[in-house]
């Protein structure tokens, strides 16, 4: 099966990961992202989110909207979605879940699994329907995603 099934089913599975991600900001676990952006730098801090197939799709689109059509180089160790010039991510609005349940004390720290398990479960059923073998590097997964579109 490929990556990018039918434009009707690449509308569902957006529209789902929308949906976990609109799902996990109504929980009632106390989160404030200030954006430091401390956790962005996977380099120092040794952890790099993994994305499902629907989670990297939904970025692709995200980064294209931007006008890139490719991962922006990052050989500072930093996620590729963080603007160099401005600090900021380049897709904050649709940034994946484990950029949203990250462990940064400054956020409140990490979600525990048990409050979140419900939602990624969903991610990987999304995933599974899409063909995925499971969550991979936020930078792979992205890639290639954007390969598809």
């Amino acid at each position: 099966m490929s990556y990018l099934m039918r434009s009707s089913e690449n509308k569902e599975a957006l529209e789902e990961v929308r949906a976990v991600y609109a799902d996990l900001s109504r929980r009632p676990v106390e989160r404030n992202c200030v954006r430091l952006q401390e956790c962005c730098h996977f380099k120092l801090t040794g952890r790099t989110p993994y994305l499902t197939k629907g989670e990297a799709l939904l970025a692709a689109k995200a980064l294209r909207a931007t006008g890139r059509t490719r991962l922006p180089d990052s050989t500072t160790g930093a996620c590729p979605l963080l603007d160099v010039r401005s600090g900021n991510c380049l897709i904050y609005e649709s940034r994946p879940f484990g950029c949203r349940t990250h462990f940064c004390a400054a956020a409140g720290g990490p979600y525990a699994r048990r409050e979140v398990i419900d939602l990624i479960r969903r991610l990987e059923a999304m995933d599974a329907e899409l063909g995925g073998a499971g969550p991979r590097l936020l930078p792979n997964a992205i890639a290639d995603a954007l390969q598809k579109l």
